[in-house]
C-alpha cells in the first residue's frame, strides 16, 4: 500500500465536497426513513434501502467531519461477508444497485447488539484495566495483558439505542426485560458464534486476526434472519496477524486495522463523548489517514482491489442508481 496509491485522496482533503455526508431522498411508496450514525435507512414498499454514507462516529457520536470512500468501504466489506455466510444464517441483504447502497428485505430488529469477542481490547480491556472481571455477566479470567486471546470468545451484548449511548447488558437481563424469548436467545447465540468462527477464518486467510464485532438480527415472520452490516471496520477490530505472538511477548502495542485507532487519538484529545467534553477538530492530514485504512482494510480482508467510485456529485449518482433500482 505505497503512498502514490492515495495521491487522489491526498490531493482532494481539503474538501467534503465528494464526501456523501447526508441524504434526504423521496422515492415511490416510501414509508419511512431513518437517520443512524453512519447510515440513512428507506422503507420502501417492503424492502429496506440502506444508504452507507461517509460519516464517522466514535463514542456514539458523529465526528464532525466525513471521510472519503468510507461508505462504500463499508458497503462493500459487508456485501463480501453477507454473501459468504448465507450457509449459516439467512441474511437480509438482496442487492447493491450503487456502490453506497444495499436493498434488502425488511425485518423486525431485536433491539440488542450480539457484541463478541476473542480477545482483550478496546472496551473489554478499559473495563479489565480499571478492576473489572466481569462483563455483561461473563467472567474474565486474572492475570490476562491486554489484547491477549480469551480461552473461549465470549458474547457481551449492549442494548440497541435509538439515540445515546448503547449500553452492557448480560444474558440474564435480555430475558428478563422480554428482549427476546429463550429460544430466541440461544439461536442467536449459535449463529453469533458460527458467524464469528467463519469471520476469524476468512481473516485468518487474509494474515489478520478478527479480534471482536457485532451482529444484528431480525425476524420476518418465524425466521431470524441477519441484519445490517457484519465484519466492517465500524462493526470490528482487526489485528495483523503476522507478528502477534511476538508483540504480545514483548508487551508491545498490536498492529491493528479498525476504527479503535480513532477511539485513541480523541481519547489522546482529552474525548470520549463524555458531557462537556469539546470534540477536536480532526486536521486534514489525519482524515486523510482514516481514508487510506478503511482502504487498506478493504483491500486486505477481501482479497480485492478497491475501485473508487466516481465521486463528483455522488448525491445524484446514489439517488439515480436507487430509481433505475426501483424501476427495475
Amino acid at each position: 500500500m505505497g503512498l502514490e496509491k492515495y495521491i487522489y485522496i491526498k490531493q482532494h482533503m481539503n474538501t467534503q465536497d465528494h464526501c456523501l455526508i447526508a441524504t434526504n431522498f423521496e422515492f415511490p411508496n416510501q414509508k419511512s426513513f431513518y437517520k443512524g450514525k453512519v447510515r440513512d435507512v428507506y422503507a420502501v414498499g417492503d424492502k429496506l434501502i440502506m444508504v452507507a454514507s461517509d460519516r464517522i462516529s466514535a463514542f456514539d457520536v458523529v465526528l464532525p467531519k466525513a471521510i472519503p470512500y468510507k461508505g462504500q468501504v463499508l458497503n462493500q466489506i459487508a456485501e463480501h461477508f453477507l454473501m459468504a455466510t448465507q450457509d449459516i444464517v439467512p441474511n437480509w441483504f438482496l442487492e447493491s444497485p450503487d456502490p453506497n447502497v444495499a436493498v434488502g428485505e425488511a425485518c423486525n430488529p431485536f433491539k440488542i447488539e450480539m457484541v463478541i469477542r476473542g480477545y482483550l481490547a478496546g472496551h473489554a480491556w478499559r473495563t479489565y484495566e480499571a478492576g473489572g472481571r466481569i462483563l455483561c455477566g461473563e467472567e474474565m479470567p486474572d492475570g490476562m495483558k491486554q489484547n491477549d486471546a480469551f480461552p473461549n470468545p465470549i458474547i457481551t451484548p449492549t442494548t440497541k439505542a435509538e439515540a445515546g449511548h448503547d449500553e452492557d447488558i448480560s444474558r440474564t437481563e435480555i430475558l428478563e426485560q422480554n428482549l427476546v424469548t429463550a429460544d430466541e436467545w440461544v439461536t442467536l447465540e449459535r449463529f453469533t458464534r458460527l458467524l464469528f468462527k467463519r469471520g476469524q477464518e476468512m481473516a485468518n486467510k487474509q494474515g489478520l486476526i478478527l479480534v471482536d464485532t457485532k451482529y444484528e438480527f431480525g425476524k420476518k415472520g418465524k425466521n431470524i434472519y441477519l441484519i445490517d452490516e457484519i465484519h466492517t471496520p465500524d462493526s470490528s477490530r482487526y489485528f495483523y496477524l503476522e507478528g502477534y505472538e511476538d508483540r504480545q511477548k514483548n508487551g508491545e502495542p498490536q498492529k491493528q486495522l479498525s476504527k479503535e485507532f480513532v477511539r485513541e487519538w480523541l481519547m489522546q484529545h482529552h474525548f470520549q463523548g463524555k458531557e462537556n467534553q469539546v470534540m477536536p477538530e480532526m486536521p486534514e492530514d489525519f482524515v486523510t489517514e482514516v481514508s487510506e485504512r478503511y482502504i487498506q482494510l478493504y483491500e486486505l480482508i477481501t482479497g480485492k482491489t478497491f475501485i473508487k467510485a466516481d465521486t463528483q456529485n455522488i448525491l445524484n449518482r446514489v439517488s439515480g442508481n436507487i430509481m433505475k433500482y426501483l424501476k427495475s
